[in-house]
């Protein structure tokens, strides 16, 4: 980001450099203080914090595990370059993680699982649909949130660091690892879920701040809704027009800039897609996740996991005011950086040719912020990026450990597992650094060309109790068909933008990614229910506790994987089993009070 380096102002005051100091001893702090809260002896212990978390480190947690410092790069980018309507992927939220604590945790809580894998082997038995689960997931994980999302958050993160104390860039990513990894190995989930709720505080803070100065520089919203629509370049002609041909479309926003629910068929975002298919693939988010159920099954109870899931959502209404409309107000002060349309003058300003919406809120931040704040920001970023990634790293291990690494040893005692586990942390970084970043400009499409499948599957396992493996299989395997014949096109040709087209066929590329992720929800629904109806059903014994209508019953469940688990396994799951039984009917009792 060459323009960015320009404006560097290294932060070299006292007032900021208290400011980052006294952020890193407060999270290494409470980082310590989780690790002797909590006994991190035993799998329930370090992986679902004892299952102790009141209802705020929940809430605060899954907000901070969400949100990351690319959200502040992409939301905000996104605002500059198309206006409000991004912030329909926050809002939705708000209605999708209610679904979340009222409807789906009531049913894993009963069923007594770690994982979503051991969640679907368990309704449905057999090896195959938690295996696809486990390495769709960890596929996933790397496509959308390490290898695309997370190399913004590192890069942005860095670039912050960068500016501020004049570090080199890779030993800005090092350390960064190094601190995340720290509390993440050392503190199991507890040491994660704590300080997430101080990243939460330091992030709304620091947001807001940034946030009241931004709309005073612009002179207020009426101001910003009247100079967003005139907020373009001074230079729109290439030295080399043969070649990029630019029309006004490419540089005057949108006019629907300040609409959430915009045309069907020629809208960036049409309200269809807002509504439904961006309900679908946060139904996989924030319902099926493990990244997010995880954090709900550490709750103390189901009471606690509704208050955290309620407060979650409150806090997912702050993203547009917080990150999105700075994004658009960045764009009406620095119309030619971050609203540049020239191939060659984007190229000189943050790298790329395709534009420099992405600069939109590190701009704001090195150029109205003043001496004394910028520490603030620095620290928001850090908070942001390091829950993220401690989150992504927790549960990803969590899954590579619990559903990967005792099926290759099944004999694996408690201590083998936990210790393996912070072991396994270390290679998703390595995987991590591995990846081209070619993806990057696809990663919200790459969830709804992969995610509505699961959620479909999840969804009908969890209301449908005549839904069996076989049903519940070939829809992952014919939804994951269906998915990749979208994506890899899209991949080969690109999804073009206004200078540079994409020649991807519009039979396969010309339906909206949110219109398709509609259509592959409803598809694979089909298909697991037909294969359902057309093979034998699970018996009631085998679905007591493991599906909606049957959470409450106290009959014995004969679980369909009993007779896969190996001796060593199994003794280690029944004790476990034991030490869950109080909770899981404490949380009976009290929904159904």
């Amino acid at each position: 980001m060459e323009s960015l380096s320009s404006d560097k102002v290294t932060i070299n005051n006292p007032a900021d450099i208290v400011i980052i100091i006294g952020y890193f001893i407060v999270v290494i702090s409470v980082g310590i203080w989780s690790m002797f809260r909590t006994k991190r002896e035993t799998v329930g212990g370090y992986f679902l914090a004892g299952r102790s978390m009141t209802w705020w480190p929940v809430g605060a947690s899954l907000f901070a595990s969400n949100i990351g410092s690319g959200h502040f790069v992409g939301l905000a980018g996104t605002g500059a370059a198309s206006g409000i309507a991004v912030g329909g992927f926050e809002w939705n939220a708000l209605f999708i993680v209610l679904l979340l604590g009222w409807l789906f945790v009531p049913v894993y809580l009963t069923a007594g699982v770690i994982t979503m894998p051991q969640y679907l082997k368990k309704r449905f038995g057999g090896t195959r649909i938690s295996l696809y689960l486990s390495v769709i997931s960890l596929f996933l994980y790397i496509f959308t949130k390490i290898s695309v999302s997370h190399p913004v958050d590192m890069f942005s993160g860095a670039v912050f660091i960068q500016q501020a104390l004049g570090w080199n860039i890779y030993v800005a990513v090092i350390a960064l690892l190094l601190i995340t990894a720290l509390y993440t190995v050392t503190g199991g989930l507890a040491a994660l879920m704590y300080t997430d709720t101080v990243q939460t505080f330091v992030i709304i803070a620091g947001a807001f701040v940034l946030t009241g100065f931004s709309f005073a520089e612009v002179g207020g919203y009426s101001a910003l809704v009247a100079k967003y629509s005139s907020a373009v370049p001074r230079n729109v002609t290439s030295l080399d027009p043969q070649r990029y041909n630019i029309s006004s479309k490419c540089y005057f926003p949108r006019q629907d800039a300040f609409s959430l629910l915009r045309d069907p068929t020629t809208g960036d975002l049409p309200w269809p897609g807002v509504l439904f298919g961006i309900a679908i693939v946060g139904g996989w988010y924030w319902c099926t996740d493990q990244v997010i159920v995880q954090r709900c099954l550490a709750a103390r109870s189901l009471t606690h996991v509704k208050a955290g899931c309620i407060m979650c959502g409150y806090l997912k209404l702050l993203p547009m005011f917080l990150m999105v409309f700075p994004g658009m107000i960045s764009r009406v002060l620095y119309p030619d950086e971050v609203g540049c349309v020239v191939p060659e003058d984007c190229k000189r300003v943050c790298g790329t040719e395709v534009g420099c919406s992405n600069i939109a809120y590190p701009k704001l931040v090195v150029s109205i912020m003043p001496n004394g704040l910028r520490g603030l920001m620095l620290a928001v970023m850090l908070a942001a990026l390091m829950s993220s990634l401690a989150s992504i790293f927790n549960s990803s291990s969590t899954l590579f450990t619990m559903d990967i690494w005792t099926r290759i040893r099944p004999q694996a005692t408690e201590r083998n597992v936990i210790g393996n586990k912070s072991v396994s942390i270390c290679w998703i970084p390595v995987v991590q650094a591995a990846q081209s970043g070619q993806l990057f400009d696809y990663i919200q499409s790459v969830s709804s060309y992969l995610a509505p499948p699961i959620a479909s599957v999840f969804l009908l396992a969890v209301f449908v109790k005549r839904v069996n493996e076989a049903g519940a299989f070939w829809g992952l395997i014919g939804g994951l068909v269906m998915g990749l014949c979208r994506m890899l096109p899209e991949f080969w040709f690109g999804t073009g933008s206004c200078i540079f087209p994409s020649y991807c066929p519009f039979l396969v590329c010309g339906i909206h990614y949110l219109h398709f992720a509609i259509i592959l929800f409803f598809c694979t629904s089909v298909l697991v229910l037909l294969v359902s109806y057309c093979t034998e059903p699970i018996e009631d014994q085998h679905l007591h506790r493991l599906v909606f209508s049957l959470r409450h019953s106290k009959e014995e469940r004969k679980d369909l994987d009993w007779e896969q688990e190996e001796p060593g396994r199994r003794a280690r799951r029944e004790a476990d089993e034991r030490l869950r039984e109080n909770h899981s009917s404490d949380a009976g009792k009290q929904e159904r009070r």
